[in-house]
C-alpha cells in the first residue's frame, strides 16, 4: 500500500478528531502513528510534514500553543 499525502492527511485528521478533548497530540505524536501505519518505507517524515501542512492549509487543523505546539481542530468545529 503506497502511501500519498492525501491519504495520510486524512488519517490524521481522523485521528486528531478521534482524541479531540482528551488528548493534545504534537506534529510528532500524528507522524510517529503515520509511520508506524504505513511503514517506514512508505511514509516517511518528509511525507508527514507535507500532509499536516496540508490540513493546516486547508483549515481542518490549526495549531495551538498552550504549553506547547499542539494540532487541534479549529475552535468553531
Amino acid at each position: 500500500m503506497s502511501a500519498n499525502v492525501d491519504d495520510v492527511a486524512g488519517d490524521m485528521f481522523d485521528m486528531v478528531k478521534e482524541y479531540h478533548g482528551k488528548k493534545n497530540l504534537k506534529a510528532l505524536d500524528l507522524s510517529k502513528a503515520m509511520i508506524i501505519k504505513y511503514g517506514a518505507e512508505e511514509c516517511d517524515k518528509k511525507l508527514c510534514k507535507l500532509a499536516i501542512r496540508q490540513l493546516i492549509d486547508s483549515g481542518k487543523c490549526t495549531y495551538s500553543y498552550v504549553g506547547g505546539s499542539y494540532i487541534v481542530l479549529p475552535p468553531d468545529s
